[in-house]
């Protein structure tokens, strides 16, 4: 890899890694007000499915959990992010709005533009405009040649129209 290209993966990288970072703090601020917690039950129970899933081979799974305490933490902060999610499902408040087919175009065309808008503001960070704009110069040479071939004379000494190269 380049190295402009591994600057701008590694900002894309950041920014992900932030964003995350900033949805587990919300996540476990809401998860603590609200008191949730996982149970060494629940932890158990989503091992003993895990057993059904991998039948033959329980022996493994177990052995797996009881040698690695991190992969049992990792399993207690699943549980612990599906069950912060369900209370969120259930305190929130829907509301169901019919609308014609052309409001719903309009507003899809709506969040498209807006999501162009934000994908073209974090290239421009990036400095992916930059090496847009940037030309081939091989490509200047094709183009002029063509160009060039098009307005010779023929034998007759008639000179032929130039022909209109469009650009596609």
């Amino acid at each position: 890899m380049k190295e402009d290209e591994v600057k701008k993966n590694q900002k894309s990288l950041e920014e992900q890694a932030k964003k995350r970072i900033k949805t587990g703090l919300i996540l476990n601020a809401f998860g603590e007000e609200n008191k949730i917690s996982v149970s060494q039950e629940e932890i158990n129970v989503e091992i003993q499915k895990q057993f059904r899933m991998m039948p033959g081979q329980e022996k493994i799974v177990k052995d797996y959990y009881e040698q690695n305490p991190a992969a049992i933490d990792s399993l207690r902060g699943q549980i612990y992010e599906e069950k912060i999610i369900e209370e969120i499902k259930k305190k929130a408040k829907t509301t169901k709005k019919e609308i014609t087919k052309e409001e719903a175009e309009k507003i899809l065309k709506q969040e498209n533009e807006n999501n162009i808008k934000e994908q073209a503001k974090l290239a421009k960070k990036d400095g992916y405009e930059k090496s847009k704009k940037k030309t081939d110069p091989k490509k200047k040479e094709v183009k002029t040649k063509s160009r060039e071939i098009k307005k010779t004379k023929t034998p007759a000494s008639k000179p032929k129209k130039a022909k209109k190269v469009s650009k596609k």
